[in-house]
């Protein structure tokens, strides 16, 4: 990890309008009152329960949700990807067609993009599946796909959202050796999992983020062993 900042969250806060019952509608805070910096380098884990404001945080940085409060700072231009089982492809076209989309989308000309298929379609394991629509996909076909392009046209920040643990074992295995790749060649990434041996293996610094606020952060040990702690303590 280097010392150059890339994003710094400074106070954020985010809230959802949603309807209840009858015609009133009620807000929900996804998140309060989040500051951190994201550095050069560095993989940042994201920690929390179903509900904390994780993948809130992950939209907030990625441009797809605006904050309510406070601001985020851009250091310099970069290349951002979201790495999620639910936003980014279009269910119409075919695997192919997306993985060229993605890599537009993330800056590479046309050229570019078709220079990298034949490397993102051997990467996914989706065989003849690269062809055909993805609304014929499973959620881990997907999450294959959206993993294959991330890491072939390698985007200056990765946004990680609970991927790692989808499709077999043996995708799991490889996508977890090809993030380690990347980080040892200095990848930027934001990592978002419920896994604590995810963790503990490719952070570098974790926020723990609790009711949209942040509880802690620093060190990877120590946050997730407050975490463990927690947890345990409000189970019993």
């Amino acid at each position: 990890m280097s010392n150059i900042p890339l994003i710094t969250f400074e106070n954020i806060a985010c809230r959802y309008k949603y309807r209840k019952k009858g015609l009133r509608f009620a807000y929900h805070d996804a998140l309060k009152d989040i500051s951190f910096t994201l550095y050069k380098g560095e993989t940042l884990g994201v920690l929390g329960r179903n509900g904390a404001g994780k993948s809130t945080l992950l939209r907030i940085v990625a441009g797809i949700v605006r904050p309510d409060a406070g601001r985020v700072i851009n250091h310099q231009p970069v290349s951002i990807s979201l790495l999620t089982l639910q936003l980014g492809f279009s269910v119409e076209l075919s695997g192919r067609d997306n993985a060229i989309l993605g890599a537009l989308m993330l800056g590479k000309t046309k050229k570019e993009a078709l220079d990298r298929l034949d490397a993102i379609h051997e990467f996914s394991d989706l065989g003849h599946w690269f062809y055909e629509p993805l609304k014929s996909y499973s959620s881990g076909m997907r999450a294959r796909l959206g993993f294959a392009v991330a890491m072939e046209v390698s985007p200056d920040i990765l946004l990680v959202d609970e991927v790692l643990g989808v499709g077999d074992e043996a995708f799991r295995v490889k996508s977890t050796a090809a993030m380690k790749e990347r980080m040892r060649s200095g990848q930027t990434v934001l990592f978002v999992s419920h896994s604590l041996p995810s963790m503990r293996e490719l952070c570098t610094r974790v926020i723990w983020i609790e009711d949209g606020v942040t509880r802690m952060q620093g060190e990877t040990m120590e946050i997730l062993r407050a975490y463990r702690e927690h947890m345990i303590a409000t189970q019993k």
